[in-house]
């Protein structure tokens, strides 16, 4: 079952994050956007542009088009603070995180997905919480699959 959700943002609405939405479907494109204004929490379609040049070779227009289009999968919401649009996160960076590590615990690793978190307490990619809430997000969502099947 999926939720629609819409939002409208005033000059000075913080809007929080999305819970109780099914796993998102990210592009590589879409994950890399989201990285960059997690370490920021909102950002315009400029300072996003100007830090995904390095990897993506995209004009200014491709950029604002991803974007875009990610507020309306819901993935970003956008706001005007101070006369310029800003960007910010609408799912957490495990939420994030949770269908890549679905899709190399499955079919590159072919690992458990236990496994593949346990290499998130490593790296510094995820702080402790953020490791509990991917955990809890891929047992969700993997007892889901299992319900609908």
């Amino acid at each position: 079952m999926c939720y629609i959700v819409t939002i409208q943002l005033s000059s000075n609405k913080e809007v929080p994050m999305v819970e109780n939405l099914p796993l998102p479907d990210l592009t590589k494109a879409e994950f890399d956007i989201l990285r960059i204004i997690w370490k920021s929490e909102k950002l315009s379609v400029r300072e996003v542009h100007d830090q995904i040049i390095a990897t993506h070779n995209w004009a200014y227009s491709t950029t604002k088009t991803m974007m875009d289009r990610m507020t309306s999968k819901q993935l970003l919401t956008r706001g005007k603070y101070h006369g310029v649009f800003l960007y910010r996160p609408l799912i957490s960076r495990p939420k994030g995180f949770a269908r890549f590590i679905q899709f190399f615990a499955d079919r590159v690793l072919e690992l458990d997905y236990g496994e593949v978190v346990a290499l998130f307490s490593r790296s510094k990619a995820l702080d402790t919480e953020e490791i509990k809430e991917l955990e809890r997000l891929l047992v969700d969502d993997m007892e889901d699959r299992h319900d609908t099947s």
